[in-house]
């Protein structure tokens, strides 16, 4: 299988320490405690405390840019980590990236972390996120018919997750949505999550824990709402969803869950731009920020933003 990596991506994946979720407490730790993108100096970030949906305090990490005085659209992101780990502090790199190329306000939401707050508690933070920034497009500059939502793994799962529940709730109105690699199949069953064994960062073990800590019961059963598991969603459940992006790399586990989901949201009608990367791992352009490869990935997400919350708002004529 390592044959298969792309040559740029090789060094970094034989130097990454395996994930051991029975250690989890210490997991968040070293994440907690690993550097960061320094902030530029042309961007303002704020960390905000809003209600959340039980009651509870919930943090948003907002970036703008210094001096801008135009209304401008709004990004909801969404981090990874397997639904039990991460922190919005780990993207503050590509954070600003978009507040900068892609001309937004990205507002990133620390949700609650399985298992001590399982489903529905992180997808609820989130929609209470967007429900905020929503309800505060006039504070925060943006404009609230230009709002999108995005995130990675995990976070690309409750962003999937996330644009169905605002569909259904007719809660805000999304222009786009961006779930990279995204988390969605709890059954854990296609070939691609069986085929990625070994240290290529996510596999087939570490997604049964996190699913079953995300889930609990709920994991593997019949009626499963497609809130939890957007994978499960059919072609008439997506249909009238925003404008997709959505990548992933060939030797990621969620390589056939991203393909059927992409054939589905095709299938419901709704314009959807993929991209399979020969070669990449599950996460490869964050362990490998200045391989080719890596750079033109993360070009191609900010291309996908700055387009997804630019393009023209059409009204279907009855």
């Amino acid at each position: 299988m390592i044959k298969r990596v792309h040559p740029d991506l090789r060094d970094l994946l034989d130097a990454f320490p395996p994930l051991n979720l029975d250690y989890l407490d210490a997991v968040r730790e070293g994440m907690a405690n690993s550097p960061t993108a320094p902030i530029e100096e042309d961007i303002h970030v704020e960390d905000k405390f809003i209600n959340g949906p039980d009651g509870n305090s919930l943090r948003v990490r907002i970036y703008q840019l210094k001096g801008r005085t135009e209304t401008v659209p709004a990004l909801l992101w969404i981090h990874g980590g397997g639904y039990v780990i991460g922190v919005p502090e780990g993207d503050d790199g590509l954070c600003q990236r978009f507040v900068k190329e892609a001309g937004c306000t990205v507002v990133s939401v620390d949700y609650r972390l399985a298992p001590e707050h399982p489903y529905p508690a992180p997808l609820e933070d989130c929609y209470s996120a967007l429900k905020w920034i929503a309800d505060n497009s006039q504070a925060l500059n943006i404009d609230a018919n230009r709002i999108g939502i995005a995130g990675a793994s995990a976070g690309g799962g409750l962003t999937a997750a996330l644009a169905l529940l605002a569909k259904d709730r007719k809660g805000p109105n999304l222009i786009f949505q961006m779930p990279l690699y995204p988390m969605i199949n709890d059954l854990n069953d296609n070939f691609s999550n069986k085929e990625i064994t070994g240290n290529f960062i996510w596999n087939y073990s570490l997604n049964e824990a996190g699913w079953s800590m995300y889930l609990g019961d709920l994991k593997g059963s019949e009626n499963i709402p497609y809130h939890a598991a957007p994978a499960r969603a059919t072609v008439e459940d997506l249909k009238g969803l925003p404008y997709t992006y959505t990548c992933v790399g060939q030797l990621d586990p969620f390589r056939d869950e991203t393909l059927q989901y992409v054939t589905k949201l095709a299938q419901a009608g709704v314009d959807v731009d993929f991209h399979l990367y020969a070669g990449g791992y599950h996460a490869f352009e964050t362990l490998n920020p200045h391989a080719d490869i890596a750079n033109n990935a993360v070009q191609e997400y900010i291309n996908a933003v700055k387009f997804g919350l630019n393009r023209t708002i059409e009204v279907e004529v009855k």
